[in-house]
Parts: structure tokens; C-alpha cells; sequence
């Protein structure tokens, strides 16, 4: 048996093993109220390793907590977990056997199982979340109705970036911006953001795309030094993004100067020691930590008792607590889609559910969250915050930038689409 297929058993065995502590634990929802099934279907040993055990297991112990707390409308939530490994065969697989078995909800944490299984989501009406991952034109709520960000899309989060090195900088004329990529779909995507915006700001944009899967990147920060530019955005995810980093400083360029997409997390910063990249920033769309009132439940009610889902220590981290504020999304909507349209929970129910979130914030967790029919990101909001040696400290408030040009590419992505057909 190879081992991607032990790793499938374990997960699978996992998600079974979730399935039945929801009995198991102190079942305080009301009797007679079938459990609500939300099916995460994610990769765990292959592309997002980086990611997915600390994001699984937020998602695991915020469910713990929702059903110890009564669960929604007093239905308990069932998780049904397994592994695709970002096979979109295996996922287009699994997401059947999920939708045999009563799921309403869908979260793939993979842009290609989640590109592949869109159209599925809208004609079986059953909505998937992509947070802040994804096609862009997954925002637009009326091209794809059943699909929901329901987060900065990556374009928004290049955006951005460039709003604060502008808000720094004094302006970006004159300056020259390097973007350093890894070399697939998920690197060029804010390309044309930049450059639109490029030719307005008027600033120099170099673009320096690294090999996947970004391990080997000597030769691209070779010619970067050459070039001596002002600000750096680096743009890859998992062993790529410390690679970059290092990369950079063995260059001569300032950490202050390196600034990164979202996945750029405190398991990535471990890679360094000391004040060795003090001043790197990045792009925050869920608050870090545990001093917020979701965690703080957590801690107590669950990690407390010992029954966590994985190593507390990572409880607070980045990963951990977008797995939070992804099921913390999912059952607000759940809720208001139950309190507006009455059970049992269906998936139109739960659609109309997201579209009626409105200025959601998960008790302080994320940026105030608005969903509507049309924009099924949420308004693109975010921060920039900056490593300072243990953790990373907000640099900015909440907000959201160069949302005109966002929409112009996502309008103008449907039209090349539309003449594709």
C-alpha cells in the first residue's frame, strides 16, 4: 500500500473517529434533531501539507465547541473528514459520497479540487466555501451562486499590500516593486492586479518567477539583487515562502522590505532564529492568537478537558485559527438560514444563510464580514502585520483596497470565459 493511501485510511479513519466523539461528547443540543453535516474534504499528504493539520484542527475543536455549546438550533454538527490530496478525481469522488450521505456544506482547501468542483456546487445547489483561495471570479456571487470565498480573494490581497507600501512610502511613483512567484496558476494571479495598478500609481514592476515547487530559488534572487528594488512581495505558500525569505536576506535586502501573501505562517517563521527576519510583513485576514472569545472558549471547554483535536500548542496559530473562521462562517450561516427559513436545513436554506451575513466578525476574529448575492467575497477586507521575532503584530487597521480594479478583472475574466464557450 502506498503511502498517500495509509495517510487516506488514517484520514478517513479520522473523520469517522470525528464523526463519532459528536456522540460521545455532552450532548446538550435538544433530542430528536438530526445532526447537520458539513463535509471538509481536504488534502493532507500531498500539496497542502504546510497547512491542512493545523487548519483541520481548528475547524475540528470549533465544531467541538458549537455542539458542547447546544450545537445549531439545537442540531448538532456532524464533520465528515477525509483526504483527496488534491486529486480532483478523488475529491469529485469524495464530494459524491458526501452528497449520497446528507452534506450540505463543502470546504476542499485546494484550488484545483475546488476549481473542478464549482459547476458540480451550483447545479447540485450545495455551497462550498473557498476561503481566500481559488478562482477570482469565484467573488462574483452571480456567476457562481453557490460558491463563497467569503474572504480576501488573492488579487484583494496583492492590493492590499500595495496600499500600505504606498501609505508607507509616501506614494509608490518612482518606485520599483519586485514580485517573486512561484511559477503556477496561484503565483500569476495578482499579476494583472499589479500591473494595473502599476500603470496608474506609477511605480516599476518586476516580475521574478521561481521553479515549482519552490524549493530552488538561488538563481531568481540573483537577478532580484540586480535590480536593486525599493519593496519585495513574495508569492508562493509552504517550504517556497522560507526559501524566499532566505533567499532575500542572503541577498542583502532588509526583511522590512519583504512582504508576503497570507500563507506565511509562524511553523514557516520557526525556520529562522533570533531577530534573524524581525520586520517581515504579511497579509492577515483572521486574527492570530488566543485572546479573543471564541479561543478563549475553545481553550477552556475543550482543549482544557483534553479533547483537542491535535498539538495545543498550535492552538492560536495562523492555520489553526483560519480553520476557526472558516466553520465559524459556515455556522453563522447555518443559523441565520435556520432562524429565517425554518428546518430542516437545505442547501438553498444555507445559500440564502451567507447571503444575509452582514458585518459578521466572529466575536473580533476577522474583519467585519458582508456577504451579499452579488459579492460573495465579503467586501476584500484584511490587515498587514508585520513578524516581530514571536508572533505577528498588526501594522494596519482592517480594510480593503483597489476593490474598482478587482471587479474590472473579475468582469473582464468572465467575458474571455464567456467567448471561450
Amino acid at each position: 500500500m502506498k503511502h498517500t493511501d495509509l495517510a487516506l485510511r488514517r484520514r478517513t479513519v479520522l473523520g469517522a473517529a470525528a464523526a463519532a466523539g459528536l456522540g460521545a461528547a455532552l450532548p446538550v443540543w435538544a433530542q430528536g434533531k438530526d445532526p447537520i453535516q458539513f463535509a471538509t474534504l481536504l488534502d493532507f499528504t500531498r500539496v497542502y501539507t504546510f497547512l491542512t493539520d493545523e487548519y483541520s484542527q481548528g475547524q475540528q475543536d470549533y465544531i467541538k465547541l458549537v455542539n458542547l455549546e447546544g450545537g445549531v438550533d439545537g442540531h448538532p454538527i456532524k464533520l465528515i473528514i477525509k483526504d483527496h490530496a488534491s486529486y480532483p478525481e478523488r475529491g469529485i469522488a469524495q464530494y459524491n459520497e458526501a452528497k449520497a450521505a446528507g452534506a450540505v456544506f463543502f470546504d476542499f482547501l485546494s484550488s484545483p479540487v475546488a476549481n473542478a468542483l464549482m459547476p458540480r456546487a451550483d447545479e447540485d445547489h450545495l455551497p462550498m466555501i473557498a476561503f481566500a483561495h481559488g478562482r477570482a471570479d469565484a467573488a462574483d456571487g452571480q456567476a457562481f451562486p453557490y460558491v463563497f470565498p467569503s474572504a480576501a480573494i488573492y488579487r484583494s490581497q496583492a492590493a492590499l499590500l500595495l496600499k500600505y507600501i504606498d501609505e508607507q512610502e509616501g506614494g509608490l511613483k518612482g518606485k520599483k516593486i519586485a514580485f517573486v512567484h512561484i511559477d503556477s496558476a496561484f503565483g500569476k494571479e495578482p499579476i494583472e492586479l499589479l500591473e494595473r495598478v502599476a500603470k496608474t500609481k506609477g511605480f516599476e514592476l518586476k516580475l521574478y518567477p521561481y521553479p515549482v515547487p519552490g524549493t530552488e530559488q538561488a538563481a531568481t534572487w540573483s537577478e532580484v539583487r540586480k535590480n536593486r528594488p525599493d519593496k519585495i512581495i513574495i508569492w508562493g505558500a509552504g517550504p517556497g515562502q522560507a526559501v524566499s525569505i532566505r533567499g532575500a536576506v542572503t541577498n542583502g535586502i532588509s526583511p522590512k522590505d519583504i512582504h508576503s501573501v497570507l500563507w506565511l505562517s509562524e511553523s514557516d517563521m520557526s525556520a529562522f532564529k533570533g531577530n534573524e527576519v524581525v520586520g517581515v510583513k504579511r497579509v492577515t485576514l483572521v486574527n492570530t492568537g488566543s485572546d479573543n472569545p471564541i479561543l478563549k472558549r475553545i481553550v477552556e471547554k475543550v482543549i482544557n478537558p483534553g479533547n483537542g483535536s491535535g498539538d495545543k500548542k498550535r492552538v492560536g496559530w495562523s492555520g489553526y485559527n483560519i480553520g476557526v473562521a472558516s466553520m465559524a462562517i459556515a455556522v453563522e450561516a447555518a443559523t441565520l438560514a435556520l432562524k429565517n427559513g425554518g428546518g430542516p436545513l437545505t442547501g438553498e436554506k444555507l445559500k440564502a444563510g451567507f447571503e444575509m451575513i452582514k458585518g459578521y466578525t466572529a466575536d473580533g476574529l476577522m474583519p467585519p464580514l458582508t456577504i451579499t448575492a452579488q459579492d460573495h467575497q465579503g467586501g476584500g477586507q484584511g490587515l498587514i502585520s508585520e513578524w516581530d521575532g514571536k508572533r505577528w503584530a498588526p501594522k494596519s487597521d482592517w480594510g480593503s483596497a483597489y476593490q474598482d480594479v478587482v471587479w474590472d478583472l473579475i468582469k473582464e475574466d468572465q467575458a474571455k470565459a464567456k467567448e471561450k464557450k
